[in-house]
């Protein structure tokens, strides 16, 4: 059982960090406004559905780096993780054109224009669904780039990485930009998609070097 706990320990939590994190925004939304807290309510949402995609493929990652690793295929684990990653930037990218292209549409799957100031809410919405669009390639990124690294029974610093990225600089820079200087429920988005595209950066980076080393080992 020590398997298991150890490596699975840091994935929960994290998982807990990330989804949190919406949460905690939603918390900030909702002391600007009940229509940006509806709205960045729609844009979590449509996120997360989208991000199912990425994370079915992040599940293929994790197996098929973990059975390279296995064989002891150092040049496979690269080439496991690195494709799995292009397959879902490119799903991701398009997802993101079909979101932004169809935001209005989107939203008001959601939202009555008749009621109250659902014009405005529809508005808000649509913008906030562009920002939202903007980090779908980086989300899928880090959430396939995870599961390699899992594959990799490299689980403690993406914890860590989660911390840093979404924590300290995407929440923090949320809150500064959406209640300090007044950008309201967008300025909450960008600092989610700033933390998001560090956390990809970082989890990449450490795929790629820690899967670089076992290609070299194994070469040598």
């Amino acid at each position: 059982m020590r398997n298991p706990i150890v490596i699975g320990t840091p994935i929960s939590i994290a998982s807990l960090m990330q989804y949190g994190v919406l949460s905690a925004a939603a918390l900030l939304a909702g002391l600007i406004s009940t229509s940006a807290l509806a709205a960045h309510q729609i844009a979590v949402q449509i996120t997360v559905i989208t991000s199912m995609i990425a994370f079915g493929i992040s599940m293929a990652a994790a197996a098929r780096v973990g059975h390279a690793v296995g064989r002891n295929d150092g040049p496979g684990i690269k080439r496991a993780g690195l494709v799995a990653m292009l397959l879902g930037t490119l799903i991701a990218a398009l997802l993101t054109v079909a979101v932004i292209v169809a935001r209005f549409e989107i939203a008001e799957l959601f939202l009555d224009k008749s009621v109250g100031d659902g014009d405005a809410t529809i508005g808000l919405t649509a913008e906030l669904l562009i920002v939202a669009a903007s980090l779908f390639v980086t989300d899928a990124a880090q959430s396939i780039a995870a599961g390699g690294l899992r594959g990799l029974k490299d689980t403690r610093v993406p914890l860590l990485f989660v911390g840093i990225a979404y924590w300290l600089i995407g929440f923090s820079l949320g809150y500064v930009l959406g209640l300090k200087i007044g950008r309201g429920a967008t300025g909450i988005w960008i600092g989610l998609s700033i933390g998001t595209t560090i956390y990809a950066g970082l989890l990449v980076l450490r795929f790629y070097l820690l899967a670089s080393r076992r290609a070299l080992r194994a070469f040598t």
